[in-house]
């Protein structure tokens, strides 16, 4: 039972060590062996031949070197791309920022246009209902006969406005002179309450 558990021991050391990550060890073995070499003569450069000289103590590391030097370039590249997508973007934010201001004035200005078109009508109103209660004085001032004769002739809902702004006793003659179908729809209009 011992020499199974001892067994079962080498065999886990031998899986770790087969599937540890060897890019792990190969880099620390680079740093190792870069720690150890002397410095460049030229400060701030390295010779590209030195690069090239790299002896390396097996396959294996040379091959884990080349994925390493790939996989750097790899994210100097992904980086690059990063960088570029970043500025595109800071631009289309700022394109995007001016439309917004310029939408914003459109609808302020727009605002403003409705403000004083609201104004206008409702000074048009104002300036309606003056001229109507002008009208019916005049209407009720005429005899019953010719008001309700003039009457007949107009706008249902104006001859309903005047009507509506004259007395009762003055409202009452002109109905009853006029012909019972127009009494009738004009009575009907004056009960119907107007939506603005």
């Amino acid at each position: 039972m011992y020499f199974k558990f001892i067994l079962y021991q080498i065999f886990t050391i031998l899986l770790f060590n087969l599937f540890s990550s060897p890019l792990l060890l190969a880099e620390e073995k680079i740093k190792s062996e870069t720690e150890q070499k002397p410095a460049p003569q030229a400060i701030g450069e390295q010779s590209p031949a030195m690069d090239e000289q790299k002896t390396f103590k097996s396959v294996e590391e040379r091959r884990i070197y080349a994925v390493l030097q790939n996989e750097r370039d790899n994210l100097e590249e992904e980086r690059k791309v990063i960088a570029l997508k970043e500025k595109e973007l800071k631009t289309l934010q700022k394109e995007a920022d001016k439309k917004i201001e310029l939408l914003d004035k459109k609808l302020a200005e727009l605002k403003e246009i409705q403000a004083k078109i609201e104004t206008l009508l409702a000074e048009k109103n104002v300036q309606e209902v003056k001229k109507t209660k002008d009208l019916s004085l005049i209407y009720a001032k005429m005899t019953p006969d010719r008001a309700a004769l003039a009457m007949a002739t107009i706008d249902e809902q104006l001859a309903a406005d005047l009507l509506a702004n004259m007395k009762v006793k003055s409202a009452a003659k002109i109905l009853d002179r006029m012909d019972r179908l127009k009494a009738s729809q004009l009575s009907t209009t004056f009960t119907t309450i107007k939506v603005e």
